[in-house]
């Protein structure tokens, strides 16, 4: 097993790279060894009934976020997305969308963003409503700045900024593929599942920044309000912890049960981390410098998507089989260790 707890940079055995030259938009796909892109382990039939309560929502979820303002949920399930009140989950609306979503984020108050084939779509959850803004290339991620601009990853690798009406304002190749951008103060993170490394761009330069190896096989990633960049190493069985600026693994420790999804609460300041080999969700307290276990819980069968309701500090775990969301209320969820 690999060791636990802190780790110092210029011990770290995994870098991919100390620097990569800047790279054009019109660069060519490196020539660097690859992967097809880790997955979740497809989850047994559950040893244990669902923590909390199972909301009533039988859709597969691919992705699912909760809007930081009004709570309200949106589910991803390929071409169309459901928004769902916690409170009146009966009451669900759904909206089409353009194409394939490949992933949510949060957009201004009120509003979710979807990652779609040459768009980014703008969801308002309150009325159900879409609007598009054209993108080039198939984005597979999409973040909003502070200033209303958007940072986007696409499938050939390619990071994009681009403005509130969606014309291109600055692009960095040079991955194979962007297929998670995170933001933190000064940086942005890019994870490439294929090469599975994290990558960091000064947004000031029009090139790639330092790179580090992401573990085995990593799925997916977040940042945090202190700048910390959370990876899931999935083929590895590790939660990976970065900063940036420069980029530095702080932190990684061993999961086990094919990590996948990851959720931040800033109130608890815990991370969740879905484990689809056991159908858990399992919390961890990063502030100790080495990840301490807080609370594991069952969910539903197959848990690919996890978010927090960042006003409550409720917890929702989506099942990609159709089993429902689950709601882990606040107050259960640093119980049943």
């Amino acid at each position: 097993m690999r060791p636990r707890g802190s780790v110092i940079s210029a011990l770290v055995g995994v870098t991919v790279a100390a620097l990569l030259s800047g790279c054009g938009a019109d660069d060519d796909v490196p020539n660097v060894a690859t992967r097809e892109p880790a997955v979740a382990a497809v989850a047994p039939a559950p040893a244990a009934a669902p923590a909390g309560e199972v909301l009533g929502v039988a859709v597969p979820v691919r992705a699912l976020l909760a809007e930081s303002e009004t709570g309200r949920l949106a589910a991803l399930t390929d071409t169309t997305l459901t928004l769902i009140d916690p409170a009146a989950p009966a009451d669900a609306r759904t909206v089409t969308l353009p194409g394939p979503g490949a992933s949510l984020a949060q957009g201004a108050p009120g509003e979710i963003l979807v990652a779609t084939p040459q768009r980014i779509v703008r969801v308002d959850v309150a009325r159900a409503e879409a609007t598009e803004i054209p993108a080039d290339g198939d984005v597979r991620t999409v973040r909003r700045r502070d200033d209303g601009s958007y940072v986007l990853g696409t499938a050939d690798g390619k990071v994009r900024l681009v403005s509130a009406t969606g014309e291109t304002l600055d692009t960095v190749g040079g991955l194979v593929s962007a297929d998670v951008v995170a933001l933190t103060a000064d940086r942005i993170a890019v994870l490439d599942r294929r090469q599975t490394s994290i990558t960091e761009i000064d947004p000031a330069k029009d090139s790639l920044g330092l790179a580090l190896r992401a573990g085995d096989g990593a799925t997916n990633m977040i940042s945090d309000h202190f700048g910390r960049v959370l990876v899931t190493d999935t083929a590895g069985g590790e939660l990976l912890v970065y900063t940036t600026g420069p980029l530095v693994l702080r932190q990684r420790f061993p999961v086990g049960s094919s990590p996948y999804a990851l959720a931040y609460d800033p109130r608890s300041e815990t991370v969740w981390v879905t484990c689809t080999q056991s159908n858990e969700v399992v919390g961890f307290d990063l502030s100790a410098g080495i990840p301490e276990e807080v609370g594991r819980h069952p969910t539903v069968r197959q848990p690919d998507a996890v978010t927090v309701d960042e006003r409550t500090g409720d917890l929702f775990v989506g099942s990609a089989t159709g089993d429902g969301v689950q709601r882990i209320p606040a107050d259960q969820l640093k119980r049943g260790q």
